[in-house]
């Protein structure tokens, strides 16, 4: 994956205000008996708490680029976690995607262990000083966005959810009634991976259970479309596309200023 300029560092909270001072930190943790390695990001020169966001990476694992959005989003003002879904910090080169399903699948299969390790890596956020855990979101990108609407199907105190580019789970209509979050999801029409079929459960379950949810289609827009080099990956389905990428983005800036109050 090609990584984000390291200007990224350099992203302020507003105009005029000075760069931010972003501080990186490997956290080591566990959930089930499996030892996990997360990434935490945060500006060391903000003294006060302050509301945290959980980044879930893709199916590669917890890569540079679900780090540099950890960064990204402590650039502007939030303590981000980005969290490890396979163990060990496992990241599986882009050049094998069999490799990445098999994992993906393999942590698909068993939702009580993906659900723990995303409840994991909450407990690891809200637990950190810097942050005031009745302020949390959560992100996720492909398998990550999955996993991020998993953790607010278990009734996770959650403000805000946004998926990139996600498979969208079902939730029976329990666990559509305890999500508590504000839900954007951010979708590619043509995205060959997501069925029509599963789009359409998702909008009826979460509309029965009245979740506040929007729902952003972006036309002619496939899989990956904010991951920069996505194209390389040799898979047609997955494309980079900087419009959907500029725009999802401002939508969960958006919609964490007003949820978040940041």
């Amino acid at each position: 994956m090609i990584r984000y300029a390291v200007a990224i560092l350099s992203l302020t909270l507003g105009a005029n205000m000075a760069p931010a001072a972003v501080k990186t930190e490997t956290v080591e943790y566990e959930a089930g008996g499996t030892k996990l390695k997360g990434f935490l990001a945060y500006d060391d020169a903000v003294s006060a708490t302050r509301p945290g966001v959980i980044v879930f990476p893709e199916w590669w694992g917890l890569n540079d680029y679900a780090k540099d959005r950890a960064k990204q989003l402590a650039g502007m003002g939030y303590v981000a976690f980005a969290a490890d879904l396979y163990g060990d910090g496992k990241v599986i080169d882009t050049a094998h995607p069999q490799d990445a399903a098999k994992m993906a699948g393999t942590l698909r299969a068993n939702v009580g262990a993906w659900r723990a390790r995303a409840e994991a890596a909450m407990k690891q956020l809200t637990s950190r000083p810097q942050v005031d855990a009745r302020k949390v979101a959560a992100i996720g990108y492909c398998l990550g966005g999955s996993t991020a609407l998993q953790l607010a199907y278990t009734g996770a105190d959650l403000k805000a959810v946004t998926t990139f580019h996600a498979a969208l789970p079902t939730p029976t209509a329990a666990e559509a009634t305890a999500v508590k979050a504000k839900v954007l999801v951010c979708h590619g029409d043509a995205d060959s991976f997501i069925p029509a079929k599963a789009v359409a459960d998702f909008k009826a379950a979460l509309g029965g259970a009245k979740v506040g949810l929007d729902f952003v289609g972006y036309p002619n827009v496939v899989h990956s479309f904010t991951v920069p080099g996505a194209d390389k990956v040799g898979n047609p389905g997955m494309k980079y596309d900087k419009a959907a990428d500029e725009d999802s983005w401002k939508r969960m800036t958006a919609l964490f200023r007003q949820e978040l109050g940041r």
